[in-house]
C-alpha cells in the first residue's frame, strides 16, 4: 500500500487500488467505466465477484506469518443492485470472520460512495505453508 512493492497485477487490469489494510481487514477502491460493462449494460458481475474476493482475500492475508500463504477455495456471492459508469467509485471491505491454521474465513461487502450495499461475499480460504 506505501508502494514500496508492485501491486499485484489484478488491480491494475481490473482498475482497483488498495486503499486501507489493518490486520484482518482491508478496503479496495474502483471507479468502474463501461469497459468493464457485460452485454446488458451494467458492470459485470465478474468485477464485482474479483473486487470482492481480492478483500476477503487479503484481509486473510493481513493474518498470516510472511512465507505463509493462501488461496480462495470457495466464494459465494450475493448480487443485491446493478452498477453503472454513473454509481461513481465502489469500495469493497473484506474482514476475516474467522482465522484458523488450515483453513480461514471471511467476508466482503461492496457498497457505493453513499454507503448502499452492492453486493456481498462469504470466502474460505486454504492456508498454504512451505
Amino acid at each position: 500500500m506505501r508502494g514500496e512493492r508492485p501491486g499485484a497485477p489484478i488491480c491494475e487490469l481490473m482498475g482497483f487500488k488498495l486503499i486501507d489494510v489493518e490486520e484482518g481487514g482491508v478496503v479496495f477502491a474502483s471507479t468502474p467505466d463501461e469497459s468493464v460493462y457485460n452485454p446488458i449494460g451494467m458492470v459485470h458481475g465478474g468485477m464485482a465477484c474479483t473486487m470482492l474476493d481480492s478483500a476477503a482475500g487479503c484481509a486473510v492475508h493481513t493474518t498470516l506469518p510472511a512465507g505463509v500463504g493462501y488461496s480462495s477455495i470457495e466464494i459465494k456471492v450475493n448480487f443485491l443492485r446493478p452498477i453503472h459508469a454513473d454509481t461513481g467509485e465502489i469500495l469493497a471491505r473484506g474482514r476475516v470472520t474467522k482465522a484458523g491454521k488450515r483453513v480461514c474465513f471471511a467476508e466482503s461487502d461492496l457498497r457505493d460512495s453513499a454507503g448502499n450495499v452492492l453486493a456481498t461475499a462469504t470466502s474460505s480460504c486454504l492456508i498454504i505453508t512451505a
